[in-house]
């Protein structure tokens, strides 16, 4: 019978790469997840059987138990970027992480691979990478042979981060840019979904692999790439630090305020800890050259997803093109 491994969080923006990949490479995926009814596309990765979305909550011990139980591989994909409800940064990156990692080890899952994040620092000012920190340090306590990849900022379709650039373009002649010195290493999701599979089937050594794309980027030049992307005419804008503050200070008030009615997904203070500070790899560290993965740059992928934010969409070349012809 097939190999098996558990995806927890198999079905979110890196785990359903990571799915597709393993169905792939002919093993049984079992995808772990809150809601199994909404992760039913994921079947189509394999085939019939092969593919099998699964409820799971890894704050809930029993039902990691469950979603562990016979497998030879499990990786963690999950990945919130703003805590709602129950699912706090601790609860996702700390207990969730570390109650995989411990019984994962109990259970005899042979490999392990965690997925962090670059910039790892328990001090950090930002409650995200201080508690993804704090995560890493419980699985590796419990799990010394996992394979711990801490990619840089991932770009791909459906990503939040060049996605949500592009959703600025068409609203006025300006576009804000915060931290725009900034240094960012964008890395392509497929990139890190190949690394995590290597880790799940044995072809990546255990220890800690940090994952960049080939491109050093500012916030400014992103954005800047962005306009492009789109075919819009901006004026970037830089946004003084003060105003960014008040901004996000007064937004993660109101939240607060409204019990979460209103959700902060323009700007929050976390977030902005996390643009004040470079988001690179480190130079000396284990990555895609070890692994043998030649990581795709940015500029190579996002036209084939950001064209729907251009002035006539997927029409915007033929257009463009349609004005240069002259009338008989």
């Amino acid at each position: 019978m097939a190999k098996l491994v558990t995806i927890f969080g198999g079905s979110g923006f890196v785990g359903r790469q990571v799915a597709r990949l393993m169905a792939q490479a002919g093993w049984r995926v079992r995808i772990a997840v809150r809601r199994p009814d909404e992760a039913i596309f994921t079947r189509t990765y394999g085939v019939v059987g092969q593919v099998h979305p699964v409820f799971c909550n890894i704050r809930d011990e029993a039902s990691v138990r469950a979603a562990l139980s016979g497998a030879d591989a499990a990786v963690n994909c999950v990945n919130i970027l703003s805590p709602e409800g129950k699912s706090t940064f601790d609860a996702v990156f700390e207990t969730g992480a570390e109650l995989i990692a411990r019984l994962s080890a109990e259970m005899g899952v042979a490999r392990l691979v965690h997925i962090s994040g670059l910039g790892i620092d328990p001090q950090s000012k930002s409650r995200y990478v201080a508690a993804k920190s704090r995560g890493e340090a419980a699985v590796l306590a419990a799990r010394p042979d996992a394979v711990i990849l801490r990619p840089s900022v991932i770009f791909g379709p459906d990503d939040n981060f060049y996605n949500r650039f592009a959703g600025l373009t068409n609203k006025g002649p300006f576009m804000p840019v915060l931290g725009g010195k900034t240094r960012m290493q964008p890395v392509y999701v497929e990139d890190v979904a190949r690394a995590a599979v290597m880790g799940a089937t044995g072809e990546a050594a255990p220890g800690i692999y940090e994952l960049g794309g080939p491109d050093v980027l500012t916030m400014r030049e992103i954005a800047q790439q962005v306009v492009r992307s789109t075919a819009r005419r901006k004026i970037l804008l830089p946004m003084p630090g003060f105003l960014a503050r008040i901004g996000a200070t007064l937004l993660d008030g109101v939240q607060f305020i409204t019990g979460g009615l209103f959700r902060n997904s323009l700007l929050s203070r976390d977030q902005l800890a996390l643009l004040s500070q470079d988001n690179v790899t480190t130079p000396g560290t284990r990555g895609f050259k070890e692994l043998g993965i030649q990581p795709v740059s940015p500029g190579a992928v996002i036209d084939d997803y950001l064209w729907r934010f251009r002035p006539s969409g997927q029409f915007n070349a033929m257009n463009r093109s349609a004005k240069n012809l002259r009338r008989p």
